[in-house]
């Protein structure tokens, strides 16, 4: 059996524009279920997005403990998993049911079945954490991450108009950018979670990072063929 791929889909990709949020998630199942048809298997983890930053910040003047905060993102990065997997399913795929709630049981229903869709599992592990961390679990061979910046950039892109994207880097490179392995607030983003980057390297798990909003890009690292984005080898 061939080892799966694991994607992490960016919780802000399930919440475009509203006139276009159906026909992304119509593609992405086209593609998933091309990517399938050959007995290839994939583990999808998805993200909270805008749903858990509003929860968290609804909660957030009751509520100063970071675990319980990070608890109610855990619970929209599984609502919006719960779309996606009820999405593949009515495309009469064959997709796990339920949500796994780790990654130990999401690589085991792998083994089962070709796609598996999950969330997030517990505080300090964001889904960009956890999906590395199935990949390992699954002996997958990337994980993808996808997102909404087109690359991986020196520096914030937002916070500096001169900052330069990276078409290819190691995860040592990626590290230096993310910084050290440690949990940031509930609710935070960056382009890649640091503790996930160091289980990473601690595994040899290549990455790759693109724009998720552009479909073909998801389609074209899938396969195997030059994609948009950051390539992030071993070393």
């Amino acid at each position: 059996m061939a080892p799966p791929v694991v994607v992490a889909l960016g919780g802000s990709l399930l919440h475009p524009d509203e006139d276009e949020r159906h026909v992304w998630l119509q593609e992405i199942c086209a593609i998933i279920s091309d990517y399938v048809q050959s007995g290839s298997r994939i583990g999808l983890v998805i993200g909270g997005g805008a749903p858990a930053r509003e929860a968290i910040s609804l909660a957030k003047p009751l509520v100063t403990d970071v675990s319980a905060l990070d608890e109610v993102g855990i619970a929209a990065t599984r609502l919006n998993a719960t779309v996606v997997s009820q999405a593949l399913i009515a495309a009469g795929l064959d997709v796990c049911p339920g949500i796994p709630s780790d990654v130990v049981s999401a690589a085991r229903a792998l083994s089962h079945h070709q796609i598996v869709v999950m969330g997030g599992t517990s505080p300090g592990h964001t889904t960009d954490n956890v999906a590395i961390r199935l990949a390992i679990e699954a002996n997958a061979d990337i994980c993808i991450v996808a997102t909404n910046v087109d690359k991986v950039y020196e520096k914030d892109p937002r916070q500096f108009e001169d900052a330069r994207p990276i078409d290819s880097m190691t995860l040592s490179d990626l590290q230096q950018i993310v910084g050290p392995p440690v949990h940031g607030k509930a609710g935070s983003s960056g382009v890649i979670d640091p503790i996930g980057v160091q289980a990473a390297i601690d595994h040899d798990l290549p990455l790759a990072v693109l724009d998720g909003r552009e479909t073909a890009r998801l389609e074209s690292a899938l396969t195997g063929s030059p994609f948009e984005g950051t390539s992030i080898r071993v070393g």
